[in-house]
């Protein structure tokens, strides 16, 4: 891989970004790009970007980069090249798009947004997909992040949707080791920070909104965090919106402003939407705890030219994620699917820390899920206690540090309607004190309905769960599902996982 200064230039005059720039040699070649200063070689153009500091720059610098790309000159840089931006994060997007050679252009990329849903969908469109390209379809989801067909081209993810320059040398590698497509999880802090800036994609998918990721680290407001995610829309060459969405006007309208009406694709449950004329629509026939069986039907002459119309079978519990589901089918047959095989991907289909099941021979059942805000904590107890009878309803849940501040509010409505007792724990609490958190989740829950502890270590939160359940309740681990890690004080502290936490708990009780 490399870059040309000449092309850096013109890329940045193209699109408005360059401001000055200073001690430029025109026939200067770059050959790595970063942000992080420990992975700076020779002929490196580095980017102060984020939480900069400027002895990034000077680490940078005696590692043997030439240039850097900033919104203002610094004089640590002094003997560089200084290209001075008016966004660095257009920028950054911009030039690693252009280093990587532009990967984006060798796959068909699938993305999904929502404030639910996301990883379920991204999960069964990749098995979808798997099947259907005979294993050349790469997945950059919440939980992991797949670049090719080896165990080693399997890890753990540590953002939704990666910085820009790591996004496209990623695409690059799986480009390189043979995928086709690629499935992604696109947050509204993608486009907030420009991440994908100058991305567009093949088909976006658009699953629902609701307040979330409001506050000071965030977006600002509601409508900005609509607004952002609603780009993925306007960058999407077709369309697929869940017509149950809040807000599905403002949605629909962002689609049509760059996607003309025919590859625009409405979904949704049968008769749950009015004055809407969907394209496909589904209705459940019958759910246990193991699986959902629903059926497909074209609703439009649009919807059913997919082809896709017919008898489905989840084994993913819960009602809502035939919606999911459902989403997946359709992007998959504009990927290129069959019907026969999106049927087998959604029977054989696993999603970690999803709906996870432990059986405990004298406790309470433990369902481990990664519920994180209200919507899928209301659906989700709400859905076990339907399906369970059960005595009552444990969970064990916090709320993340720095971000998502209204999850916190949610958490307590959430367990108001549908919990009997809550053990307030650690959930990444980053910068925060997660004593703090939970005191702001307690301060939503209804006292005189649920009963509250407090358990700040997250293992013994679980084990407390665990041990005061009766054999007819039910235990529900919410928020990390096999989350490996803690977000403690700007570190990823090592984490055994709700599920393997769990699972010792049990083998001990035995």
């Amino acid at each position: 891989m490399s870059l040309a200064m000449t092309q850096v230039l013109t890329l940045l005059k193209e699109h408005h970004l360059l401001k000055t720039v200073t001690g430029t040699a025109p026939n200067e070649a770059f050959a790595a790009v970063t942000y992080d200063s420990r992975q700076v070689k020779p002929k490196t153009l580095f980017f102060c970007k984020g939480n900069f500091k400027p002895s990034y720059l000077t680490s940078a610098k005696k590692a043997g980069a030439t240039a850097y790309v900033s919104e203002t000159a610094y004089p640590e840089g002094t003997g560089l090249t200084a290209i001075i931006v008016s966004d660095v994060q257009k920028a950054m997007a911009l030039l690693g798009a252009a280093f990587y050679d532009y990967p984006q252009n060798e796959l068909f990329i699938v993305a999904f947004t929502g404030t639910k849903g996301k990883t379920t969908s991204a999960y069964f469109t990749h098995a979808i997909l798997q099947h259907a390209t005979n294993g050349k379809t790469g997945l950059f989801s919440t939980i992991d992040r797949v670049l090719g067909p080896r165990p080693g081209d399997r890890f753990k993810s540590h953002l939704t949707t990666p910085e820009s320059l790591d996004l496209f040398r990623d695409m690059r590698t799986a480009v390189t080791n043979g995928m086709t497509h690629l499935v992604m999880e696109v947050s509204s802090q993608a486009y907030k920070k420009n991440r994908v800036y100058g991305l567009t994609f093949d088909v976006g998918i658009f699953l629902n909104i609701s307040p979330d990721h409001v506050g000071p680290n965030e977006h600002p407001t509601f409508a900005d965090y609509l607004h952002c995610k609603e780009q993925l829309l306007v960058n999407s060459r077709k369309c697929i919106i869940n017509a149950e969405t809040d807000h599905f006007q403002d949605v629909y309208y962002a689609a049509k402003t760059s996607t003309q009406p025919e590859n625009v694709y409405l979904y949704g449950r049968q008769g749950s939407v009015k004055d809407i004329v969907v394209d496909v629509t589904f209705n459940n026939q019958e759910e246990t705890l193991h699986e959902s069986d629903f059926v497909v039907t074209g609703a439009s002459e649009k919807g059913t030219a997919l082809g896709m119309a017919g008898a489905y079978t989840l084994h993913l519990p819960g009602d809502y994620n035939e919606s999911n589901a459902v989403s997946a089918a359709m992007a998959a047959t504009l990927a290129g699917a069959k019907p026969a095989e999106i049927k087998q991907a959604l029977v054989d289909v696993h999603v970690p820390g999803r709906m996870e099941m432990i059986d405990t021979p004298n406790h309470g059942t433990i369902y481990i899920d990664y519920a994180h805000n209200y919507a899928s904590m209301k659906a989700l107890l709400s859905f076990l206690r339907q399906q369970t009878d059960a005595g009552r309803v444990i969970v064990v849940v916090g709320s993340t540090g720095d971000k998502g501040v209204s999850r916190r509010k949610g958490f307590g409505q959430a367990l108001s309607e549908e919990a009997n007792v809550a053990i307030l724990t650690t959930d990444d609490p980053g910068f925060e004190d997660p004593r703090k958190i939970a005191q702001e989740i307690d301060a939503h829950i209804d006292h005189d309905r649920v009963s509250v502890q407090y358990v700040m270590d997250r293992s013994q939160a679980i084990r407390t769960a665990i041990e005061m359940s009766r054999a007819d309740d039910i235990v529900v681990l919410a928020g990390k599902g096999e989350d490996a890690y803690q977000k403690i004080n700007g570190v990823d502290t090592p984490y055994a996982t709700d599920v393997t936490v769990a699972k010792n708990v049990v083998k001990e009780l035995s």
